[in-house]
This record gives C-alpha cells, structure tokens and sequence, in this order.
C-alpha cells in the first residue's frame, strides 16, 4: 500500500525490482521482469485474510511494532479497511497462541466449508477475477504423513470424522486446491504435501508451492554453503542460533512446533553439501539449530552461525556470522513475489508443484522421486529460466562458444 502511494520502494521483490538476461550478452536485452512476463499490478490487489485476532491490519501492524508510526498513519485508511474473518484454529497444533476470532463447526469438514464459502465471498465482494491463498499462520506441531493423507477419498473421511492428523493448516489448503487456487504454504508444517491435496491439485488444476518461507538464517546459509561446496573447502561443524521475540518466537518456544522448524531449517545443509558424494568433506558434519525467545528482541532478529571449516592438508579454520535482521522485512517481498508468481503459474495452466519457486522456500516442495535443490544460486537459474521458457526465449546455460581457425 505505501508502495502505491510511492511512500517506499519494494526492496527485496524480484518481481518489482528484478530484471532478466534475454539471448547473447553482447544483445543487451535485460528488461525487468514485471516487464518481461504479464504479473498482476500492484494496483490490482486487494488484500485479505483470516486471524484469531480481530484487529484489523492498522491496529495489528499496531501492535506487532515492525513499522514506524509515520509510515502507518500514512497508510492507516487503507489498512483499517482489511478486517480479518474468524479463522480455523485449534490449539491442539498451536499450543502457545488462543484468541477469540475462531470459527466453530460440527467437524472439519464443516470448518473448510466455512472457509470456501469465505474465499468465495472474498472473491464476489471485491469483483476479482483471481485469488491467490498464502498460509502465513503460525507453525503448527510436528506431523508425518497418516493413512487419512494417501488418498483424496480417505482425506474427506478424515475431514467428516475430525481425524486429529488433519491440522488447520490443512483445512486451509483443502479449501483453497477445492477452489482450484494457487496455494502455497509459507510455514514449515506439513500442509498440502500430502498425496491427498496432490491428488485434489490435479483434479482442480490448483499450482501448489512451499514451504517455509526462506528468510533470515536460511537465507544466509544457502548462500555461504553453495559457496564452500564449489570450492570444496570441508565442513565440519554448523552451529546456528536464533534470537527473536515476536509472536514466531513464542510460538517456536514449544518443543512440538520448534521440531517442525528445526526438520525444515536443518534439511538444507545435507541437500547442498551432498555428503553422500563428497563423504571426506561434509560426511561427518555436526550441524545443530537453536531457536531461543527472547522478548525484548520483538522483531529485529539476530542469527548467529559459528561454522567450522576444514582446508587445505586438513588446517582448520572459522566463519563466524551475526546476522542483525528484520524477520518481517525479509518476509514481506518474498510474500508478495510468491502471491504474484503463483497467479502467472496458474493463468499458464501450470498444475501440481512449482518447482521453479524453490527460490523462496527452506523446504521446497519437490516431485517424488527427486531430491529438492537447496543451492540459492542453481534456484534463481531455475526460476528464470522458467520465465524465458513461458515466453519462448533461449534458455540460459552461460556456455560459451568460441571457434578457432
């Protein structure tokens, strides 16, 4: 909204900011990218959402303490006009959060009824041609995947009987693949990569991506760890922790949610190091993941990564990186960016897993039988790459070809 007003810039939206190569280097075609494909304006949007909370956008911004008064009044009419609807909630996955804006039903069957009659209402109301649906709720408890999970049909007997594997992200998934919209999971918990929501997406032709937004930490390490590895410069120790206070915090101070978390930050190591192929440098890292809340720190973040490194006849060394940053800041373009790509995907009949959009995420979802690419790098390649792929361009490979008489 400020960003309409041209209040602020979008820093960190490849979408709003990001350009792309086209043919040789010596044409000098690089437009930008909301040039290049046909992304939905900025001025298109209407935003909307649920919250077990009943503060609208203004008195919530409000409260979370991210953005400077100024900034807010400035935007306070806009922002008061976004109330949220009453949500699916259960604190049986979310044990350090309750409020009082939570919808009541016989069954969850009931409850994704309630919200596909929402998302329905949503869509009329604001005469939209299109909705996109983000999971940007908090991180629910550890869970694998359950019989009511294999199949679409065990998945709605699972719904009728309120089976207790079926957490509310879920419920919100169901709803949104049932409407055949572009859904992705911004959260680390299992949600719609289950074979029963795969099974729905083809049936519906909903584009599915996620999951766990990938921000702070993460971000660094997808970064540094590609690095290390082209270099084969040998790991043997990762230690990163967290220190945050906001509502995340909160939440990740329970050990079943912090669990879930850990799976999805503590996975990205082993994908890019690949220590089945390179056992004498990465075969015996110890890589461990802290997350402590620690309430004066509300927003602004801090990481710390303490990595040992191994090099050249076996002399060790360290890296040491303190990573002061702003959760929320970091989120907020890759929201809007996954909002924008997700809706390109769906108006190109693109169905299922959206691979291409592992860029975003911790824990990409990736087709079965495959192993998820976690290098930062090889990620952006391959987003781009989509982009000319949908437009009829050359792919890039950044193979050069020189002749000589």
């Amino acid at each position: 909204m400020a960003i309409r007003k041209g209040l602020a810039k979008p820093i960190g939206s490849l979408t709003q900011m990001g350009t792309i190569r086209l043919g040789k280097r010596t044409e000098s075609r690089t437009p930008a990218i909301r040039d290049f494909v046909p992304l939905a304006g900025l001025d298109d949007i209407v935003f909307g959402g649920w919250d077990i909370f009943e503060d609208d956008c203004y008195e919530a911004a409000k409260t979370a303490g991210v953005l400077d008064a100024p900034l807010l009044e400035a935007i306070k009419d806009e922002l008061s006009a976004v109330k949220p609807m009453s949500a699916v909630f259960d604190r049986q996955y979310v044990k350090r959060l309750d409020g009082p804006n939570v919808k009541k039903g016989k069954n969850k069957k009931d409850l994704a009824e309630q919200l596909i009659a929402d998302i329905r209402k949503f869509k009329a109301d604001n005469g939209l041609d299109r909705v996109v649906l983000l999971w940007c709720g908090s991180t629910e408890i550890f869970l694998t995947e359950s019989p009511a999970h294999k199949s679409l049909a065990a998945f709605e007997k699972g719904l009728e009987e309120s089976d207790p594997t079926i957490p509310s992200s879920m419920i919100y998934a169901y709803a949104a693949i049932h409407e055949g919209l572009a859904y992705a999971n911004a959260a680390p918990n299992l949600s719609a990569d289950i074979p029963a929501l795969m099974e729905l997406a083809q049936k519906t032709g909903a584009p599915l991506a996620g999951k766990d937004l990938k921000t702070g930490q993460t971000l660094i390490k997808t970064i540094i760890a590609p690095g290390l590895k082209a270099r084969l410069i040998g790991v043997e120790g990762w230690y990163s922790t967290n220190i945050l206070g906001n509502r995340d915090g909160e939440v990740l101070d329970d050990p079943e949610s912090f669990k879930t978390k850990e799976e999805s930050k503590k996975s990205v190591l082993d994908y890019i190091l690949q220590p089945n192929l390179y056992p004498e440098l990465y075969e015996a890292l110890h890589h461990v993941v802290r997350i402590n809340y620690y309430k004066p720190r509300g927003d602004a973040k801090e990481g710390w990564d303490n990595i040992d490194l191994v090099g050249w006849l076996g002399y060790k060394m360290q890296l040491k990186v303190n990573f002061l940053c702003r959760d929320s800041i970091l989120a907020a373009p890759i929201v809007l960016d996954v909002a924008l790509f997700m809706d390109l995907a769906k108006r190109a009949g693109m169905t299922g897993i959206q691979e291409w959009l592992s860029f975003y995420f911790k824990s990409p979802m990736h087709a079965p039988g495959l192993y998820p690419e976690h290098d930062l790098f090889i990620q952006s390649m391959k987003l781009k790459n989509t982009l000319r792929y949908m437009k009829g361009e050359e792919l890039i490979t950044h193979l050069g070809r020189e002749y000589y008489d």
